[in-house]
């Protein structure tokens, strides 16, 4: 006889973790009425605690250095095609 693995979204084992997290009724409780196992519970309440610091970290964007000096390489070839163009249209004029 094969039994096949229950897969539960992430929003339902948010759910269980908010609700086990909150501490109103037991561990048990909240297997029973969700219909999971109490270790199932418990697992998911750690996992929820272990990451909830990050969600309250600085909420900017961190910044790849990488990206930085990728920039700065850009604003550089900007301002070199900028000039380069201001000579060919004042040699152009010349022509004229």
């Amino acid at each position: 006889m094969t039994t096949t693995r229950k897969r539960y979204s992430p929003q339902f084992k948010a759910k269980v973790a908010v609700e086990a997290i909150r501490g109103e009724r037991t561990i048990n409780e909240i297997a029973g009425h969700f219909g999971v196992h109490p270790i199932q519970v418990s697992q998911w309440k750690r996992a929820a605690l272990e990451v909830l610091p990050e969600a309250f970290q600085d909420g900017r964007p961190k910044r790849d250095p990488s990206e930085e000096g990728e920039k700065q390489a850009l604003y550089e070839e900007i301002g070199r095609l900028k000039v380069e163009l201001d000579w060919t249209k004042k040699k152009a004029a010349l022509f004229d």
